[in-house]
């Protein structure tokens, strides 16, 4: 399931990627803002993602304008990844590498063809499941234990 969030910023890609979503035939959840309410605070909507991704299949994608926020909100979440995207590149970097189960896209700085690439190859990419990457994946995740 892929579970998407997004404040008054975001509200707009949001809405472009459920309509990509429907196109590819992918379940996802939108977890709010359900309307474009200039003024709402992004970390209600990036918390509830987060708190839903908890399955290995499961993903999420949280949306506020610089993806900042939504980004740290969905990191304060024990055992989700969330990486703020970038580029192409680095997304398939992320999700192949470091697992990522959440994307944080910038709403203000990321066309909408640009994220719907970014989101594809976040939702295609495979973990690459090697030792030195399960390693380091424990190792955040002893973080997340000792807080």
């Amino acid at each position: 399931m892929i579970y998407l969030g997004a404040d008054h910023k975001g509200f707009e890609l949001k809405e472009k990627l459920k309509d990509f979503f429907d196109e590819l035939g992918f379940d996802y959840e939108d977890m709010g803002a359900f309307e474009k309410t200039p003024g709402d605070d992004f970390p209600e909507f990036a918390r509830k993602v987060a708190e839903h991704v908890v399955g290995p299949d499961d993903r999420g994608i949280v949306i506020c304008g610089s993806g900042v926020g939504v980004d740290e909100v969905a990191n304060k979440v024990p055992g989700i990844r969330c990486g703020l995207a970038i580029n192409r590149d680095q997304i398939k970097a992320a999700r192949h590498d470091d697992d990522i189960n959440v994307l944080a896209l910038a709403a203000d700085y990321t066309s909408e063809d640009d994220a719907k690439e970014i989101v594809k190859i976040f939702l295609d990419t495979e973990f690459g499941d090697e030792d030195r990457y399960k390693r380091r994946i424990n190792q955040i995740e002893e973080v997340d234990e000792d807080f």
